[in-house]
């Protein structure tokens, strides 16, 4: 069985390259449906049929789980049969057929102008940590990045000259303007502080913790939570609300979906087309407020 999962996981990581993300949800889903095959089937996985994947889906919805978790989960079994199938390790994909649970479809949460203002404000340049984390939360709301991407940059993926950054992904790689405000923030710790926390002359992370290593996503997602509590806003603040709000704040200001879509880097327009209903929301809900009638 185990050897199953682990040809999975290198097609996931060196054929497909998929997203370091990716990889983390679908093996995730995978193991815990070898582990059920195995703890409550007792079965093989190449003999696994469609009454096992059914049992196994009522099994994760008989422990709470959300329609979204458990169709998430359906798409990366059919993902990683469809893959033993291509290779002749199974002879059929049970799950082909399997009715997809039916998730429910939540906007993102973005922040106000206001809030995102009042969310930049918090990092106080007064040590090297506070010029690093205005960097920081400068850069991401200024290129809508991933988390992942973020932290995977290097002193090379920025030109300050040039107001832009790099950013790869699953080996694409795309251009991101920076506004003023965020090539200030860069240039002074690229300048000052950076040169006086990295461990080492060999270092190329663009941002690093107080060790002097690149930042992880764990460590970043403190600093955002720390400068949530701050700025006292009531919304609850993950890195990739930022990314929500650059999206949904450029839309509002007349940016067209197609470029939206590449600064985002999505391969298909229509995780982009989601922002366009954010930004209705918005409009409803202050048509609501606002208007006298309402």
């Amino acid at each position: 069985m185990a050897d199953y999962v682990a040809a999975y996981e290198n097609y996931l990581l060196n054929i497909k390259h998929a997203s370091a993300n990716t990889v983390s949800s679908y093996m995730r889903d995978v193991r815990q449906f070898a582990a059920y095959l195995h703890e409550v089937e007792d079965c093989p996985i190449d003999a696994c049929d469609r009454d096992g994947v059914c049992r196994f889906v009522q099994h994760l919805i008989n422990q709470g789980k959300s329609p979204a978790t458990v169709a998430r989960c359906v798409a990366s079994l059919k993902s990683f049969f469809a893959f033993h199938c291509s290779e002749g390790t199974v002879r059929e994909n049970p799950v082909h057929d399997i009715p997809q649970q039916k998730a429910e479809k939540k906007l993102p949460q973005i922040l106000t102008g206001r809030e995102v203002e009042l969310l930049l404000e918090q990092p106080k340049c007064t040590d090297m940590k506070g010029y690093r984390d205005k960097a920081m939360l400068e850069t991401l709301y200024a290129t809508g990045m991933r988390v992942s991407e973020m932290i995977s940059l290097n002193v090379a993926d920025v030109s300050l000259a040039g107001s832009f950054v790099k950013c790869e992904n699953a080996g694409r790689f795309r251009i991101i303007p920076l506004y003023p405000a965020a090539v200030k923030a860069l240039t002074t710790y690229l300048t000052e502080v950076r040169p006086k926390m990295v461990s080492g002359p060999s270092e190329d992370s663009l941002f690093v913790n107080l060790n002097g290593d690149r930042m992880t996503r764990q460590g970043f997602w403190k600093i955002i939570k720390h400068y949530q509590e701050t700025a006292q806003i009531s919304k609850d603040i993950t890195p990739h609300t930022l990314r929500h709000s650059f999206a949904a704040h450029l839309l509002e200001n007349g940016a067209d979906l197609h470029s939206l879509q590449e600064m985002l880097g999505h391969s298909d327009i229509s995780s982009t087309q989601i922002y366009t209903q954010v930004v209705k929301q918005n409009l409803k809900t202050v048509y609501n407020k606002y208007h006298p009638r309402a």
